[in-house]
């Protein structure tokens, strides 16, 4: 029966990897996969982390399921995260939430529920967003449109075209929203831009979707919540995805959380049956690794402080980044200001050059990024900046 499925082209950006992986000169540059690297290019391991395998190494003294929501601790610990402990949808039992297999899984679960709410609502997304968005929400079935985001002429948000477009968006729609560090572009909505935001929310009446895969890597784990707390403070039902791979470094553990803001307990409790019933129906059981691992951590005090330490080493660390390519360019002689990359945040950005600039990147000197220009910040280092700058001069 297989022979009737033809083979499908490499993903973008993985295979990207295998690329840069073929490619002998010993020089070459990693700018593609989403991941944390140090200044090594390693992906490390955070202390904090460590220090939790082998607290619950000690501990765990059973393999049985744990329970369909999730580990309780790992749930509570990441509302209050995203939320504020002092949030008042928590205190009014109006949040619905299940442990899944990353922000993945957490985007294709509440896809799987928009959809049974309603299969003919349209889901925005912003253009652009990030690869995998589309499939995971339109693979559910729903319907896709997007709004504009981005002026790659002058690397600047196009907040006049977004509030156009979405000011005649229909009530009961829903619209997808990057919490912070937007992937790809790095380019981030302002508070007084996210109060427009809620104020259209209001008026049209369509329920917010927020994605939040880089919460620490942009102003810091408080400020960069700012959006989503505006929006779930304000209004009667938010959708959130929320991911722990970045800023908890647990990529393979795959630990994510989806969660319904709803408008009362009652709605509250419908809904918790209904995203169990969604996560039995494609994968079971949750896994428990990584979210006991984060369970841990968010509820040590000692270990809290140490991952939040570790969080900020790696935002300013990418800061830094920034700051050091920007200055490399100018020394270079970069015939085009590339300073918007400071303004930008987290662990993306757009540099904004043609694909065939790109392929010249990629060909001629080695340095591997996606089409689009986006690269990922965290694989520059000192010792591949210069390199990285005289690359990219050559191909303006």
């Amino acid at each position: 029966m297989f022979e009737v499925l033809p083979q499908l082209p490499a993903d973008p950006i993985l295979g990207l990897s295998t690329a840069y992986k073929a490619d002998p000169n010993p020089l070459k540059i990693d700018l593609g996969v989403g991941v944390y690297k140090d200044e090594q290019g390693h992906t490390p391991i955070l202390s904090s982390v460590a220090k939790a395998q082998q607290i619950l190494l000690a501990k765990e003294d059973s393999k049985t399921y744990i329970t369909p929501q999730g580990v309780p601790g790992y749930i509570d610990g990441m509302l209050q995260l995203l939320l504020g402990k002092g949030s008042k949808v928590l205190l009014e039992d109006r949040v619905a939430a299940v442990q899944a297999p990353g922000g993945c899984g957490a985007l294709r679960i509440l896809a799987e529920l928009i959809k049974r709410c309603n299969s003919e609502l349209t889901v925005w997304v912003s253009d652009p967003t990030w690869a995998n968005h589309i499939p995971l929400i339109g693979n559910a079935g729903l319907k896709i449109q997007t709004y504009p985001y981005f002026n790659k002429a002058d690397a600047s948000i196009n907040f006049e075209g977004m509030v156009e477009t979405l000011s005649q968006v229909k009530s009961g729609d829903v619209v997808l929203l990057h919490g912070c560090c937007h992937n790809p572009t790095g380019a981030d909505l302002t508070p007084d831009q996210w109060k427009v935001v809620l104020e259209l929310a209001q008026k049209t009446g369509f329920i917010p979707f927020v994605d939040v895969a880089y919460q620490g890597f942009g102003d810091g784990l408080e400020q960069d919540a700012y959006g989503l707390r505006l929006l779930v403070d304000n209004l009667p039902e938010v959708v959130v995805a929320a991911s722990c791979s970045k800023n908890f470094g647990l990529y393979r553990e795959r630990v994510g959380l989806a969660v319904m803001v709803t408008a009362n307990t009652q709605a509250r409790k419908a809904i918790q049956t209904q995203i169990q019933s969604i996560a039995r129906g494609i994968y079971s059981m949750p896994p428990s690794y990584g979210g006991a691992l984060v369970d841990i951590i968010l509820n040590d005090e000692s270990l809290r402080t140490e991952w939040v330490a570790e969080v900020e080493a790696m935002r300013t660390r990418m800061q830094a980044l920034r700051s050091l390519l920007v200055d490399k360019l100018v020394e270079k002689g970069a015939q085009r200001d590339f300073s918007f990359v400071k303004q930008q945040k987290g662990m993306f950005s757009y540099l904004c050059i043609t694909p065939e600039q790109v392929q010249e990147m990629r060909n001629k000197h080695s340095v591997y990024f996606v089409d689009s220009s986006r690269v990922n910040i965290a694989g520059i280092s000192k010792s591949n900046v210069d390199a990285l700058a005289s690359a990219l001069v050559s191909v303006l």
